[in-house]
């Protein structure tokens, strides 16, 4: 099987980071820290809140969405926001739901 002519042939850099966001978006946990802010960035106490996890935990994975870089943050006095960097995590999970059926 060919790749179509107009589908681009990806380094084995460029290979290896789309690896890495898959990775991270591998963890329902992750992805349920997604969902609790695509629509507006939230403090670390409300992704608790919505996702249900311990704050330990949410933080570690915040970490390692930020290091991927599908995250970002930024500090309102005390506190830290996290949002979406862009729309690719959301479009990916949606893309997914569609393809596959939702369960």
């Amino acid at each position: 099987m060919s790749q179509p002519p107009d589908h681009p042939i990806l380094s084995p850099e460029q290979l290896e980071r789309v690896a890495a966001i898959f990775k991270v978006l591998g963890e329902p946990t992750r992805l349920r820290i997604l969902q609790s802010i695509c629509d507006s960035p939230r403090h670390v106490s409300e992704i608790v809140d919505l996702t249900g996890a311990t704050q330990a935990n949410v933080s570690k994975h915040l970490s390692l969405l930020l290091q991927a870089g599908v995250l970002q943050r930024r500090r309102q006095g005390q506190r830290i926001f996290y949002g979406m960097r862009n729309s690719l995590a959301p479009r990916l999970c949606e893309m997914v739901c569609s393809t596959f059926g939702q369960p």
